[in-house]
């Protein structure tokens, strides 16, 4: 009986976390609806790449928020996963051999390849910027991200600056997924797992020793256990999720850039993690919404939009230090708004 009781206790506990998540994802799963009831498609090309971004932000939080490493690499990762879809997708519609790879737009090897190839690179760029910390950090970070910017810029084959068109036809495993509300049910399943799987890491012993790293990593040393490797583990599972958020961005957009991988986005990245809450899982799900939903609605009403967007960001970061993640505390709170 103790023992039932106990996990009765830690399930209800796990729910009482969990609910703001399962409350946004459920919001956006009614997008498509919404979109429908309004006439309005436009909603659903915004909401995929606020849940893509997301995804993005909240695999970037899970080394910024619990490991405190500030990376301004991860518009880079991204962009070596959507180059990856869009790189195989060129050669399948020319016809040529990557190499001696022949081209293929099966997302069911292109993904995961995208998934292996960014991993592969945040581990050579993670253990050589795990050695330095702090400033240091953000900035050798800030160099590899500049690195592979140019890098995609120089690749005159795959449009060099103007970026690459896909024209070939994606499809998963044979089934064409071009219909932008499969394509974004797709994209929230992703978002959701991925949220399933961070809670977890961040739950489990390698979470624990992470966030301990983040706090005081001498006293971590003194009981025998390396940062390193749990810094670079992070880094590079971090990293491969965001090459998938890369990869579905491709496939989505049907176009990738070296835009895509400049340093503005990789702060953009950080800024959502930040303004949702880094101190939860999902905190940067809310922090992809608000960017996404300010950076299209405010061009509408004043050519100098940044200004009103820059005060509202300020705003919020003043008044919500948790960041929006906080509104969910609040209102849990007697007399906090909860009503």
């Amino acid at each position: 009986m103790p023992e039932s009781s106990s996990n009765s206790t830690s399930v209800l506990t796990a729910l009482k976390q969990a609910w703001p998540a399962v409350l946004v994802l459920i919001l956006l799963a009614l997008v498509p609806t919404i979109s429908q009831v309004i006439d309005n498609p436009f909603i659903i090309r915004l909401f995929t790449r606020v849940v893509i971004f997301a995804i993005v932000a909240v695999a970037l939080n899970f080394v910024l928020g619990f490991g405190a490493l500030v990376s301004m690499m991860h518009a880079g990762l991204f962009g070596i996963g959507a180059y990856v879809v869009a790189i195989f997708a060129f050669h399948e519609y020319d016809s040529s051999p990557l190499w001696l790879i022949p081209g293929t737009a099966n997302l069911a090897v292109t993904i995961p390849l995208a998934i292996i190839v960014t991993a592969f690179a945040a581990a050579l760029t993670g253990a050589v910027s795990l050695r330095t910390s702090g400033a240091y950090f953000i900035m050798i970070t800030l160099a590899f991200n500049q690195m592979l910017y140019y890098f995609f810029v120089a690749l005159q084959k795959y449009g060099g600056d103007d970026g690459l068109q896909i024209l070939a036809s994606l499809e998963f495993a044979g089934v064409n997924i071009s219909r932008r509300v499969t394509f974004y049910y797709i994209a929230l399943c992703v978002l959701a797992v991925t949220l399933v799987l961070f809670s977890r890491l961040i739950n489990s012993r390698f979470g624990v020793i992470l966030q301990a790293t983040a706090q005081n990593e001498r006293r971590v040393i003194a009981l025998g256990i390396s940062p390193l490797r749990y810094k670079l583990a992070a880094f590079v599972i971090s990293g491969a999720v965001t090459g998938l958020a890369g990869a579905l961005w491709a496939t989505g957009q049907q176009f990738v850039s070296p835009s895509d991988l400049s340093w503005i986005r990789s702060a953009d990245f950080v800024v959502m993690a930040v303004l949702g809450g880094m101190a939860r899982v999902w905190g940067p799900v809310l922090g992809a919404v608000v960017i996404v939903l300010l950076e299209a609605l405010l061009p509408n009403y004043t050519q100098f939009w940044q200004l009103p967007f820059g005060v509202i960001v300020i705003l919020i970061v003043v008044y919500l230090q948790g960041g929006l993640a906080d509104l969910f505390g609040r209102a849990r709170q007697p007399g906090g708004g909860g009503h």
